[in-house]
């Protein structure tokens, strides 16, 4: 008998079903060429999906003090927020200098969670052709504010 993380983790590392999943990852791509990341030389690219269908990138931009930079990620979620959007059904995140797919960090699921639902589908890749096909659920299991919203 498989164990349910193994389906889980070949799952994740197929090609997204959904052809709309391609091209948010396509804008992520393009969004990662207008990184400022001149310390780490690590452009990230993010593409957030709008309920409505608006797609709203962001970039990484560094500071010389690490500490103040901003993700790509939360660079597209505020640009979103900003622009008075609050309803979101996907992400992409491309990180072009990486031979791997490389997942939000914890400040960016953190920050995700509080507008994104558990089951709303997170895409990320690297360089290559490999995909990774997640939830915000399974980036940040346990999530007390949903769990509380569910209360």
């Amino acid at each position: 008998m498989q164990q349910p993380d193994a389906a889980r983790r070949r799952r994740r590392h197929s090609l997204p079903r959904r052809p709309d999943a391609l091209a948010l990852l396509a804008r992520a791509r393009e969004a990662a060429g207008f990184s400022y990341s001149p310390y780490s030389l690590f452009p990230v690219g993010a593409a957030l999906l709008c309920a409505d269908g608006t797609v709203v990138t962001g970039t990484n931009v560094e500071n010389r003090s690490f500490g103040l930079a901003n993700c790509a990620e939360r660079s597209a979620l505020f640009a979103a927020v900003s622009a008075g959007r609050r309803d979101f059904t996907a992400i992409a995140v491309v990180c072009p200098a990486s031979p791997v797919p490389v997942s939000p960090c914890g400040a960016c699921r953190q920050v995700l969670s509080e507008f994104c639902p558990p089951d709303m589908p997170v895409y990320f890749a690297g360089r290559d052709e490999s995909i990774v096909e997640a939830t915000m659920g399974d980036l940040l299991p346990r999530d007390s504010l949903h769990d509380l919203k569910r209360r």
